[in-house]
């Protein structure tokens, strides 16, 4: 057991008070800095000029809003700041991502309309795009029509229509337009579409009937049409009449198209001081793109950012911070399809960032609900930057904290205009859902850090306004943000044993939960959960390699502290690689970057077929810690030439729960015949 204490005085100095932590990576003096520096005021200033751009794809109003990022920028200092630009014509690939045209409207009003001697007049004006771009979906297509509305409920199975003539007549559905069109347009005839599709599930969904939510269509679907999105206050109304049989007629005029273009996105730089190392990259990422107003999703994430460049710009320029080793830069792109055109157009800068803080949604006032994250990434990557991360939130709490309670601490991180709570980060597994999950994919295989909020009750509808957004929050978005990026650009060999210190800590707290979740699981399922843990805590040391040599005395110290630990808690014999189909050995395509799901386009469906697809069960497989997404996205991972397809089924079985290893055989068998991996 002489291990075992070794490695706990490692832990106890570890997990002292966090104001004893306060030179972890960075000294007083600079955290004091980047504390004072740090605007809420100044990061919602931008967050409102973003917000008043409607900012899809290539279109008008994201060009708009990358020229005001891109200026301020170089107004900060940031001399290189600039638009790269992409071809997008929908033929085009970047990886997976099928480049999407550009999607721009010009006009889009929806009325009803009354027939009189006179003939037809409007009136009631139900959306417009003038007033409220969020009331046309996205990649609709212009028409003049004027037809019936009818009801048909959801608006998704052939059942909806039956004994409905919607040949020529605009259709009223609860779901999204996309779905919607692929049955009532594609195969019915319909005119176009007006939705009232509500937005994603929490405690407050449903709660607020004048909440308009943000609609799509298919980019690449054979028949175009248009849809309009309107409330549910509105949507009761047109159906309570409908029901009572009367006839209701509307007039829809829309001005809007898919167009060959570029994907436009901003970038950035404050260069790194050591020629050595000034090739090596921290990234801090986010998406410039959504609907008006789209202020927390996520012009609060692009404001932050530019918010960090800001704060490192100055304050290296005044001398009051020394220039880092590495370059930090910093990516404004259109989410998802953005970052992995970027990533896939420029490989020469996949390979040089080491690590990515992603932005999603990071300036939540208390109206919207939303509660501050801070993700690990997936299991599929274990990197000690996460630990890093996480030290930094977990000091941000307990100071923030300190002072909501008592009025006072060193470092309040409160803003003028902004409001006093304590922040209360949570410290969260890896979910999908952003960019920072184009990073993490196996093919890029680049560690992210990603902050988002959740639930937001106003998340990609007309009340995501500036005015439900708080600069206390985002001003320690950007405090961490700054803190983190130049901690992680200036790691240096000499402060790998603090690095191993909150690796220590966060091991020891990561045990504790795998205790719990082991004692709610079978004994074969409890051992692989345990064997996960186990083979992913050693390896976390080990990620340090990434930024420097780990010293042989700090992999000497690691690899007692973890025998101590497993000695203590448990360990689990290895067991055999697999037989049969369990023996089979994938390895995905190394030409491919990117994930199967992008944005707007999905690279498996479509190289396998969308019918064969959804016979694939782990797709639709419910975990008790996950869904079908995460377990394909972590299964491909997973498959990289050496792991058996026993082990991809254990281990993503560790991280979501238990699966069945024919549903993982049968996926990796699809992936196979997509052409995505190979035996």
């Amino acid at each position: 057991m002489r291990a075992l204490a070794a490695g706990a005085a490692l832990v106890v100095f570890a997990v002292t008070p966090v104001a004893a932590q306060r030179g972890l990576l960075l000294s007083d003096s600079v955290l004091s800095r980047l504390a004072q520096e740090s605007s809420g005021e100044s990061a919602k200033r931008q967050l409102e000029a973003i917000a008043r751009f409607h900012r899809m794809r290539g279109s008008a109003g994201f060009h708009a809003a990358a020229e005001h990022v891109a200026a301020q920028a170089r107004g900060y200092g940031l001399i290189d700041a600039r638009i790269e630009r992409f071809p997008a014509d929908g033929r085009i690939f970047y990886g997976t991502q099928r480049s999407r045209p550009p999607w721009d409207a010009e006009f889009a009003e929806l009325w009803e309309m009354r027939e009189s001697g006179a003939g037809w007049t409007p009136v009631v004006r139900l959306a417009s795009w003038e007033s409220m771009p969020v009331s046309l979906a996205q990649d609709s297509e212009s028409a003049s029509v004027r037809a019936e509305l009818v009801d048909v409920g959801t608006g998704t199975a052939e059942s909806d229509y039956v004994g409905k003539d919607v040949t020529g007549r605009i259709v009223l559905a609860s779901a999204q337009p996309g779905p919607v069109a692929a049955i009532a347009v594609a195969r019915h005839g319909a005119a176009g579409i007006v939705s009232y599709a509500q937005n994603q599930r929490s405690a407050w969904w449903g709660d607020d009937d004048n909440l308009v939510r943000w609609g799509h269509l298919d980019t690449f679907a054979p028949v175009k049409t248009f849809a309009f999105m309107i409330s549910l206050r509105q949507a009761r109304a047109l159906r309570d009449r409908l029901g009572r049989g009367e006839r209701v007629t509307l007039s829809a005029t829309v001005k809007a198209g898919q167009h060959a273009g570029t994907y436009e996105i901003v970038t950035a730089t404050i260069p790194g001081a050591d020629p050595r190392l000034r090739e090596d990259e921290i990234a801090l990422s986010c998406h410039l793109d959504h609907q008006r107003p789209g202020a927390n999703d996520n012009a609060s994430g692009c404001s932050a950012i530019l918010e960090v460049a800001r704060v490192l710009a100055t304050s290296i320029a005044n001398g009051t911070l020394a220039r880092p080793a590495r370059t930090i830069r910093f990516v404004w792109p259109p989410e998802i399809e953005g970052t992995t055109t970027l990533l896939a157009a420029r490989p020469d800068l996949a390979r040089r960032i080491r690590a990515v803080i992603h932005m999603d949604m990071v300036g939540g006032g208390p109206v919207t609900k939303a509660i501050f994250e801070v993700h690990r990434g997936p299991g599929s990557l274990p990197s000690f930057v996460n630990d890093v991360a996480e030290s930094f939130a977990e000091f941000v709490n307990q100071q923030t904290a300190e002072y909501a309670a008592s009025g006072a601490s060193a470092f309040p991180l409160v803003s003028p205009e902004g409001g006093k709570e304590p922040l209360r980060a949570e410290l969260v597994d890896f979910a999908l859902g952003s960019d920072h999950q184009v990073y993490t994919d196996a093919s890029h295989g680049i560690p992210a850090i990603y902050f988002g909020e959740w639930p937001d009750r106003y998340i990609h509808t007309n009340f995501d306004t500036p005015a439900n957004i708080d600069p206390t929050k985002l001003k320690r978005a950007a405090f961490l943000g700054a803190a983190i990026a130049y901690a992680l650009a200036d790691l240096r060999p000499d402060q790998a044993t603090t690095v191993w210190r909150t690796i220590a800590a966060g091991s020891v707290r990561r045990s504790a939960t795998m205790l719990q979740r082991r004692g709610q699981l079978p004994p074969d399922e409890a051992a692989n959960v345990t064997r996960f843990h186990w083979r992913h805590e050693r390896a976390l040391p080990v990620s340090m390699s990434r930024f420097f040599p780990v010293p042989a005395s700090l992999a000497a110290g690691a690899a007692p502290f973890y025998d101590g630990l497993e000695q203590l808690l448990g360990g689990s014999a290895a067991r055999p690689r697999g037989s049969g189909d369990g023996a089979l050995v994938f390895r995905r395509m190394p030409s491919l970057k990117g994930p199967m799901t992008v944005f707007g386009y999905d690279y498996f469906i479509d190289h396998y077929g969308a019918d064969a697809e959804r016979a694939v069960r782990l797709l639709s497989y419910e975990g008790t810690r996950g869904g079908g997404g995460d377990y394909a996205y972590e299964a491909l991972n997973f498959a990289d030439g050496t792991r058996t397809a026993q082990e991809i089924r254990d281990a993503v079985s560790a991280e979501y729960g238990p699966i069945p290893l024919d549903v993982v055989v049968e996926f990796l068998k699809a992936l196979e015949k997509a052409g995505v991996v190979e035996r």
